[in-house]
């Protein structure tokens, strides 16, 4: 398979043009992933439009492809959210990680009652560019023509307001249904995921009481890093996406 590199959105070159990766791009694509020139690579930009070309010059600083054929990726129809607790250690970071590969479509951090790790004054900032740099280079990863957008931290009342208009699935090993059993709905699905001592009781009442579903998975409590990954995945087979 060929590699793949983005740049920011949007891309405008059609077959016969070219484009060129430059700054932290241009120095991975020469300085890591050495491409050479006659190399056949693809391009993207996060934003559906999706290039196949030819590497026609490198250089640490910028590199040229010639633009053999472009595909524009419709956006999903209907988009899965990862609300992701704040979690110790790399939890939390791990979860969004492999989230992006399975193909989320939005990021939001929750600050839950338990999250251990907490994200105040400029560390909101530099949380939010965090999880943006990593789910950039998980969807680089994984080729995906679409990048998850990573929204500021959310409040447990903000999550209880989407419930009027998607589907909110709250993922809580003491919870009677499985999700496999759930039906999704026909709009848009979010996914909560709680922090490693768990959603508290409050936190949960309230969630509950908007709408909110909460749902199991299996019979195992699973870690904050995993829970979502796994739900995403029976969310994705629900929804016809695999």
């Amino acid at each position: 398979m060929a590699l793949h590199f983005l740049v920011d959105p949007p891309v405008l070159a059609q077959p016969g043009d070219s484009v060129t990766l430059t700054g932290a791009e241009a120095h991975h694509a020469a300085g890591v992933r050495r491409v050479r020139a006659g190399e056949a690579v693809t391009v993207g930009d996060g934003a559906g439009a999706w290039l196949e070309g030819t590497v026609t010059a490198v250089d640490p600083k910028l590199v040229s492809i010639d633009v053999l054929s472009r595909i524009d990726h419709p956006a999903p129809g209907r988009r899965i959210t990862l609300i992701q607790a704040l979690a110790k250690g790399d939890r939390d970071e791990l979860a969004v990680q492999a989230c992006t590969e399975l193909g989320v479509d939005a990021i939001l951090p929750w600050q839950a009652a338990r999250s251990v790790s907490r994200w105040s004054g400029p560390k909101v900032q530099r949380g939010v560019q965090r999880w943006t740099t990593i789910a950039r280079e998980a969807a680089k990863q994984a080729h995906r023509a679409w990048l998850p957008a990573v929204h500021a931290p959310v409040s447990t009342a903000e999550i209880a307001a989407r419930c009027s208009s998607e589907r909110v699935l709250v993922l809580e090993p003491t919870a009677t249904r499985r999700l496999s059993a759930v039906d999704l709905g026909d709009g848009d699905v979010s996914l909560v995921v709680g922090p490693e001592g768990g959603i508290a009781a409050d936190e949960l009442d309230a969630l509950v009481a908007a709408g909110a579903i909460t749902v199991r998975l299996g019979e195992t409590v699973l870690r904050t890093s995993t829970a979502g990954p796994a739900a995403l995945g029976v969310v994705n087979v629900a929804l016809g996406r695999w």
